[in-house]
């Protein structure tokens, strides 16, 4: 589902800051070698990650769900002098791709890339987080909040990818994707340990904040 015209997206980019020329060259690479390249966060929704982040200023980033590394380097922007980032995926082709990226850009000795599923992998993490970007797979969701939560420090803030899932979330009735995804937004809207704020950029985007 498109929540705007081609012409006022096209206006919105316009008048948003540039992409940066690596994640500009990412994207382009991305649509040209690897499947599925809709997933790719890209220009708005990258700026406004940067955005966020710069905002936040943390000391140390969880991503779960890297695919081509275009998030990571635009969360990277906002880290503070010392910050780390950590990034999680299974696939280890994407997850290749993605570092040579990373290793091309100014942030490549503070983004950590870790092959495997984020279910077991977060809870060896010895972290406290202060941002977590939830952009993998849709029936795991709950299962990573509900691992991270108490990870992440007071006013620290969690965002979560693909929360309108196309527009199917306004459907009575909901394939089981779908009702994964409602039931998600329903859970962290009940959460009196969060303030939320869904946002229908791009695919949506579920902003959390700890209280």
């Amino acid at each position: 589902m498109e929540f705007i015209d081609e012409q006022l997206a096209a206006y919105c980019e316009n008048f948003t800051e540039k992409e940066p020329e690596l994640l500009k060259d990412l994207n382009r690479q991305t649509h040209l070698k690897i499947n599925q390249p809709r997933m790719l966060s890209g220009h708005i929704q990258g700026r406004l990650l940067s955005l966020l982040s710069k905002l936040q200023r943390p000391e140390c980033i969880l991503e779960i769900g890297t695919y081509t590394g275009y998030s990571a380097l635009c969360l990277a922007e906002g880290l503070s002098e010392n910050g780390k980032l950590i990034t999680i995926d299974p696939n280890e082709e994407t997850n290749l791709f993605a570092q040579q990226f990373i290793d091309r850009s100014a942030y490549k000795n503070k983004i950590e890339l870790i092959t495997g599923q984020a279910g077991t992998v977060i809870p060896t993490l010895q972290h406290n987080f202060d941002l977590v970007f939830i952009d993998a797979d849709k029936k795991n969701y709950s299962l990573y909040y509900n691992l991270v939560i108490d990870k992440v420090k007071a006013g620290g803030l969690i965002i979560a990818d693909n929360v309108l899932w196309s527009g199917k979330v306004l459907n009575e009735k909901k394939d089981a994707d779908t009702q994964v995804i409602h039931d998600f937004n329903a859970m962290v809207h009940a959460d009196e340990r969060v303030e939320n704020l869904l946002l229908p950029v791009r695919d949506g985007l579920m902003l959390l904040r700890k209280r």
